[in-house]
C-alpha cells in the first residue's frame, strides 16, 4: 500500500509539474503576443545623423527594441515653429502622441490642462527624484509639486561672441567673457561700434527666444524677472527700471540694436551669416544651438566664443534649458505602461541614457551619470555655469499669457511709445495679472 501511495504521489507531482510548466508557458506566450504600438513626437534636439532629422531617434528606438521587441515605437519629428500649435490641435482632437520630447514650459501646461500622466510617483520609483538636483525636478513640476516631465538633460543659456570680429577690431583678449561686467560690456560694445560692428540685438517681433532678452536685460543691473517663490514678477524695481533705461540709451546711441521685426531666430541667423550683417554678438546661445548652427558657422568661417551674460559683479543669474519627456494619458493602460518603459530606457539605461544626454549636447540631470565630457574645456565652463541657475519660472500659471506683454513692452520701448519706467511698470502690472489666471 505504501509503495502504491508513493507511485501515486510521484505521478501527481509529475502531473502537477507538467501543469505548472504548461501554465508558465502559456503566460510567457501571452506576453510574447502582447504587442503594443506607441507614437513619439520629438523636436530636433538630439544630434542629427548625416544631417537627417529623425535618424538619430530611429537608432534609439532600434536599441530599445533589442530589449523590448514587443513595443513598436513610431517617431514623428516636429519643428519649433509649427510644433506647438500642431500638438495643441492634436490634443484637442484626441489624436495626440503617447510620448513627447520637449521642454517644461509647454509640457507642464499640457499636464495642468489634463492631458498627461502624472509622473510624481514614477520619478520616485526610478530613483530620479533622489538622483538629481531638486531644482531640476521643480522645473519639471507645477506649482503644486506634480511632476509632468521626466527630465533628461540641462544646460544654461548664454551669449555668443564672434572671435573673428574681435580679432578684426583688434580687441580680442581685452575681456574675460566667463565673468564680464556690465561696464565691460558697454565699453566693448562702444568700441565695436566705432569699428563698424552692430551691437547686440534687442529683438521683439514675438515670443521666439524671448527668454534671451529677459535674461539679458535683467542681468545688466542685477534685476530679477520674478521673485524666488514665483508669486510676483519684479521688473518694476529701481534696478529693473535702470536696466530698461540702459537698453534705451544703448539703442539711441547705437551700441545696441533694437528690432520690432526680428525674433531670436532672426538675430541668430544674422550673427552666423556675417556676409549679410556685422553683428559681433548675440544674446541667446546654448550648447545645443552651437551644435545645430555648426554647418552655418563653418560655412561663414566664424569661431564662436561662449560668454556668460554681463552683470554688475560678473556673476550672472542664468536661465536654462531642461530637456525631457511627457507621457500622454490616452486612456490606454497598455500604451501608458509601454511609454513608461520607453522613457525609462532611453533616459536611465547606463549606456543608452548617457549617449542620449551627449546627443543633446547638455548635462545629465542624473548625478550618478557623472562627468560625460572629461577634459573638455568648453563643457567644463558650461558645467560650472549651472551653479548660476536662477529660479525656473517657465512653468508658472499664466506663463504663456505673460509673454506677449514682454515683447509688446519691448516694442513700445524700441519705438519710444513708452518711457523705460512706463515699460517697467506696465509689463510688471500686466504680467502679475497672468499669475492669477
Amino acid at each position: 500500500m505504501k509503495k502504491l501511495f508513493a507511485v501515486i504521489m510521484v505521478a501527481l507531482l509529475v502531473l502537477t509539474g507538467c501543469s505548472k510548466k504548461e501554465e508558465n508557458t502559456a503566460v510567457e506566450t501571452k506576453t510574447e503576443d502582447a504587442k503594443v504600438e506607441i507614437t513619439w513626437w520629438a523636436y530636433p534636439t538630439f544630434a542629427t545623423v548625416d544631417g537627417v532629422a529623425g535618424k538619430y531617434e530611429e537608432s534609439v528606438i532600434a536599441k530599445f527594441n533589442e530589449k523590448f521587441p514587443n513595443i513598436t515605437v513610431k517617431v514623428e519629428m516636429l519643428d519649433f515653429k509649427t510644433g506647438p500649435e500642431k500638438t495643441i490641435t492634436a490634443l484637442q482632437g484626441g489624436t495626440g502622441p503617447d510620448v513627447l520630447f520637449d521642454a517644461p514650459g509647454r509640457i507642464v501646461d499640457y499636464g495642468t490642462s489634463g492631458y498627461l500622466v502624472n509622473l510624481t510617483d514614477f520619478v520616485k520609483e526610478t530613483g530620479l527624484a533622489s538622483d538629481s538636483d531638486p531644482l531640476i525636478i521643480k522645473a519639471s513640476s507645477d506649482k503644486d509639486g506634480n511632476v509632468w516631465m521626466y527630465p533628461l538633460s540641462s544646460a544654461p543659456f548664454m551669449m555668443a561672441v564672434s572671435k573673428n570680429a574681435l580679432e578684426e577690431a583688434g580687441l580680442l583678449g581685452t575681456v574675460d567673457f566667463t565673468k564680464w561686467t556690465t561696464e565691460e560690456f558697454i565699453d566693448l560694445s562702444k568700441k565695436m561700434q566705432e569699428k563698424g560692428y552692430k551691437g547686440v540685438q534687442i529683438y521683439a517681433l514675438n515670443q521666439g527666444g524671448d527668454q534671451g532678452t529677459r535674461a539679458f536685460i535683467s542681468n545688466l543691473t542685477g534685476a530679477r524677472i520674478i521673485n524666488d517663490d514665483l508669486t510676483a514678477y519684479t521688473m518694476d524695481t529701481p534696478e529693473a527700471i535702470k536696466a530698461f533705461e540702459l537698453v534705451k540709451q544703448g539703442m539711441d546711441e547705437g551700441w545696441l540694436e533694437g528690432s520690432t521685426s526680428n525674433n531670436a531666430g532672426d538675430a541668430i541667423t544674422a550673427f552666423v551669416n556675417p556676409q549679410n550683417s556685422t553683428f559681433w554678438a548675440v544674446n541667446l546661445w546654448s550648447l545645443n544651438l552651437q551644435k545645430q548652427k555648426t554647418p552655418d558657422l563653418e560655412a561663414s568661417g566664424i569661431e564662436v566664443i561662449h560668454a556668460t551674460l554681463p552683470s554688475p559683479d560678473g556673476k550672472a543669474n542664468l536661465e536654462y534649458l531642461v530637456n525631457g519627456f511627457a507621457i500622454f494619458d490616452n486612456k490606454d493602460e497598455a500604451k501608458i505602461a509601454a511609454a513608461k518603459e520607453f522613457v525609462k530606457f532611453i533616459s536611465d539605461d547606463p549606456v543608452v541614457g548617457k549617449e542620449n544626454v551627449i546627443a543633446t549636447n547638455a548635462f545629465p540631470v542624473r548625478n550618478s551619470f557623472g562627468d560625460l565630457y572629461p577634459g573638455n574645456e568648453l563643457m567644463n565652463f558650461h558645467k560650472g555655469l549651472t551653479a548660476n541657475y536662477g529660479v525656473y519660472y517657465n512653468t508658472v500659471p499664466g506663463f504663456a499669457n505673460m509673454r506677449p506683454f514682454w515683447f509688446g513692452s519691448l516694442q513700445s520701448l524700441i519705438t519710444g511709445e513708452k518711457t523705460p519706467e512706463e515699460v517697467a511698470k506696465y509689463f510688471t502690472s500686466e504680467a502679475n495679472k497672468t499669475l492669477a489666471e
